[in-house]
């Protein structure tokens, strides 16, 4: 019996620990270390890739996924067939994929693949490599891949490409076999067809042979400055000769989950000092006309960097470049491509975004397929906070507009929730929507129902917890629910899961006796605490405040000057509340939420006594 008791004790032991480390946070690694040959007269070039993969999961490997985002660059891609059937086309895209001719598409074409010196048996589906292993992954354990490849880059249409509107010759995007990110979920083998990206943390090590004309910038710590110069040298340092007309370019980025870059013959490369000692690097096109707006851009680059040091974290690179290419604006590992010919608010705003996304999806490397709000959303409340000081707008609300657009959505008959995959909207403009505006007033939001103080102290907390890993919605409520003390659950999903609506009414006020009876409606589906404001007759004013049941909890005051009145919790299932007051004031005006910071549809409804 002894030894039946102490054989099972031994497997409730070890039961318990597997299943403790299964659900205790992981994520995979990759290393990579690339070097690429390219051709600027044919812009095709040949790769090889070395990749150790470390399988730190629970799970047994038997297969792997590449994406092979270049594909998506070809008439007949699901990018290209979604670009030209959804509801109202991306203008940058349209039908110009269908009309690539053979020497402007888009390819990576695989030569040899194999896993620790024996060659693989793969599939090429579109834009994902899929792979079946000879040897499977144990938990654990690291394997390491090498691929030889040839590519061409395509004509630049979206985020990648050659020849950009503005004259860039190269903007390597998505340029490489990236291997598939592996989580709780399992395989993200997403296939490219317009949205963004999620990305396996690893360290990189790329060569680049290019043409000695060419200046490069992007991700990474370029090795060898003193030999290349284009601006990396020491003043006064003489650099080397190309060999045959071309330097090799050599970078190592630790630490990151993305490795991109660009190239021009025409480059500008000016640096910059910004805060805590970081290079900031900008790339632009030798044009008259944009010089001074990229020259007036790069200290307000380092005001930037240091408002979101201070709100979020601490940037922990030595380096920041902001490059001229692509066909817009788009975040990557420690730079950016953005177009440059912009007046200048339209500049610092653009870079403002980018720039914030160092931390919200390259630091906090949210899966931006399956929520893209976390780091679009995030991301335009902090840079929309950031430029309101920066600029000098002096605005009383950043984030106006986002309120403005969701009640546009919201209202509009053709919202989905936002746990909707980011490819999976009916318009572009939906997705925009829900993604920048509505992920943007999420934060503004939950800082109405948990306070301000609390708001920001959760955005620094968030980012120590989770800086370097891959959080999910659940992670930042309950960083946000630590910090408040308060139960946010039912805002996490109703916001973010449903297409559930706000809206609160002043149903009756009624006076008699000197007592003030006051009932207020719950109309929309969605539950909120409800700040009342009010000023009476005589000028005085007070704030009610009425807790939300199944928050448990209430904030604190946010108007030290007005006096605060905590009433009784209201519980979301009762469509009505009432209350009485009994200071034997005259109401003159009543308001719900007189600040806006709750996002409710029908604002009409929310007042008393106001024309």
């Amino acid at each position: 019996m002894k030894k039946l008791f102490g054989s099972v004790l031994a497997l409730l032991i070890v039961t318990t620990a597997v299943s403790q480390n299964t659900l205790g946070y992981w994520q995979q690694k990759v290393d990579y270390k690339m070097t690429i040959d390219m051709d600027v007269e044919t812009y095709q070039y040949k790769g090889t890739q070395n990749l150790v993969y470390t399988n730190n999961s629970p799970d047994t490997l038997d297969r792997v996924f590449y994406h092979l985002y270049f594909n998506a660059f070809q008439p007949g891609s699901e990018m290209d067939v979604r670009s030209r059937t959804i509801a109202d086309p991306d203008d940058r895209v349209k039908d110009r994929i269908s009309k690539l001719s053979p020497s402007e598409i888009g390819y990576i074409k695989l030569i040899s693949l194999t896993q620790d010196g024996m060659a693989l048996t793969y599939e090429v589906v579109g834009t994902v490599l899929e792979v079946q292993l000879n040897k499977p992954i144990q938990p654990g354990q690291s394997t390491t891949f090498e691929m030889v490849w040839d590519a061409q880059v395509p004509l630049q249409i979206r985020r990648s490409g050659r020849n950009s509107s503005e004259g860039v010759a190269l903007s390597m995007t998505q340029w490489y076999p990236k291997m598939a990110e592996y989580d709780f979920e399992g395989w993200h083998a997403d296939p490219y067809i317009a949205r963004e990206f999620h990305g396996v943390w690893g360290d990189f090590d790329v060569k680049i042979t290019i043409d000695a004309d060419y200046t490069i910038g992007g991700t990474g710590y370029l090795q060898n400055p003193a030999e290349i110069g284009h601006g990396y040298q020491l003043p006064g340092q003489k650099t080397m000769k190309p060999k045959n007309g071309k330097y090799t370019w050599h970078f190592v980025a630790p630490n990151v989950h993305d490795f991109t870059w660009a190239a021009d013959d025409e480059y500008i490369h000016d640096v910059y000092k910004g805060p805590n000692g970081v290079d900031l690097h900008f790339f632009y096109k030798n044009n008259p006309e944009i010089k001074e707006n990229w020259k007036n851009l790069q200290p307000k680059t380092a005001e930037l960097l240091a408002f979101f040091n201070e709100h979020i974290g601490p940037y922990p690179y030595k380096q920041y470049s902001v490059i001229q290419g692509g066909d817009g604006g788009m975040e990557y590992a420690m730079c950016t491509l953005i177009t440059g010919e912009r007046k200048f608010e339209s500049l610092v705003g653009v870079t403002a975004h980018e720039l914030a996304h160092s931390w919200f999806q390259f630091l906090l490397a949210t899966n931006e397929a399956k929520h893209e709000w976390m780091d679009e959303g995030f991301t335009s409340y902090i840079s929309d906070e950031a430029m309101n000081v920066v600029m000098d707008q002096k605005n009383p609300n950043p984030q106006a507009g986002s309120y403005r657009g969701y009640g546009f959505l919201a209202t509009s008959g053709k919202e989905q929730p936002q746990s909707t995959h980011a490819d999976r909207y009916h318009s572009n403009r939906a997705y925009g929507i829900s993604a920048y505006s509505k992920g943007a007033v999420f934060l503004a939001q939950l800082g109405y129902v948990i306070g301000e103080a609390h708001l920001k102290e959760t955005l620094k907390r968030y980012y120590s917890e989770w800086k370097f890993k891959h959080p999910t919605p659940n992670d930042f409520i309950r960083v946000a629910e630590k910090v408040s003390g308060f139960e946010l659950d039912w805002y996490l999903t109703d916001w973010t899961q449903t297409t559930n609506t706000i809206d609160y009414a002043i149903s009756s006020v009624s006076e008699e006796n000197g007592k003030t009876t006051v009932q207020l409606e719950r109309i929309g589906l969605m539950p909120m605490p409800i700040d009342l404001y009010v000023r009476y007759e005589d000028g005085s004013e007070q704030v009610f405040h009425i807790p939300l049941q199944m928050a448990r909890a209430e904030k604190d005051n946010p108007f030290p000057q007005i006096n605060w009145t905590v009433l009784p919790d209201w519980a979301w299932a009762y469509p009505t509340y009432q209350f009485e007051i009994t200071n034997g004031k005259k109401v003159q005006i009543m308001v719900i939420d007189a600040t806006q910071r709750m996002a409710d549809i029908n604002p009409k409804n929310n007042s008393f006594g106001m024309e």
